[in-house]
């Protein structure tokens, strides 16, 4: 499977590689077999004690190596894979190799348990994207679109309206590169979404940010425009988590439930989310 980002061009250093990379010059090795593309595979670097070579090209130590950073080359230097606009948006290593990335600290993708990319191949499942024309509404680092890729989708059309994340997916290695029925859109599926055609797309994977920061992406009118893109009998799996309801006071859940089903939707919890099946058109309660 391609990928966006080159590993040839551009390794990535972890502070768990990096400090590899430490012990073993201290060692006195003179080689050392590790991965700079965040586990997607292995290779084999010359040690020196002033830095490494890799792909017959010199490379420094860091100075300065944080734990939860990603480091990429620049043609100059390590830089962290990080930006800074309107938020701070960056790439955060991870146990299990594919990385999650984080907007002003908040962490957008699960990694406690499970790999965000694991995570991300059992909610593409659950719509089953083979030869299905599929809409990632919030495509992230990718992870749905690579998986529905694999999984033998049709055509897979991904939205992502912030371009610092997009920014973050030429640099992952575990990200998709277009192409293989992928169109990769920088675009807000709140204003995108209008130019779908009706009953166009087969299944729809929706995992917003939290309610808290992008309330739009659970109102009942988008869940409309959602319904008048899917066609009948068509999935929708949307992405909720599992916030506290003693702690929280809300059950979001439940709340998203509801609303998608005024909007035309049967609808059954599904893990950390819940699974929607498109009715038949018809009357439906107003949007909440």
């Amino acid at each position: 499977m391609s990928t966006g980002a080159s590993p040839a061009s551009r390794p990535l250093l972890t502070q768990e590689v990096h400090g590899q990379l430490l012990a073993a010059a201290r060692n006195g090795e003179r080689t050392l077999e590790c991965s700079l593309d965040l586990q997607r595979s292995r290779t084999s670097v010359q040690l020196r004690p002033d830095g490494w070579v890799w792909q017959d090209e010199r490379f420094p130590y860091l100075r300065t190596c944080k734990e939860r950073t990603i480091y990429y080359w620049d043609g100059t230097d390590f830089q962290p894979a990080a930006r800074f606009s309107s938020s701070l948006i960056k790439l955060v290593p991870t146990q299990w190799g594919p990385p999650t990335f984080e907007i002003d600290g908040i962490k957008m993708l699960p990694t406690a348990h499970v790999s965000p990319y694991a995570d991300a191949q059992a909610k593409v499942e659950s719509v089953r994207p083979r030869e299905k024309v599929v809409l990632d509404t919030c495509g992230g680092l990718g992870y749905f679109a690579a998986w529905c890729v694999r999984g033998g989708a049709a055509q897979i059309i991904s939205c992502e309206k912030n371009p610092d994340v997009i920014w973050l997916r030429s640099l992952n290695p575990w990200s998709p590169a277009e192409g293989s029925g992928l169109r990769l859109l920088q675009a807000d599926i709140t204003q995108q979404i209008h130019s779908i055609a009706d009953a166009s797309i087969d299944a729809i994977l929706h995992d917003p940010p939290r309610f808290g920061i992008a309330g739009e992406l659970y109102s009942g009118v988008f869940y409309q425009s959602l319904a008048r893109v899917l066609r009948h009998k068509g999935t929708l799996f949307h992405y909720t988590g599992s916030p506290n309801k003693l702690t929280s006071g809300r059950d979001v859940r439940s709340e998203v439930a509801e609303r998608l089903r005024r909007a035309g939707f049967a609808v059954l919890p599904q893990g950390d989310g819940v699974l929607a099946t498109r009715r038949a058109p018809g009357r439906h309660s107003a949007p909440a």
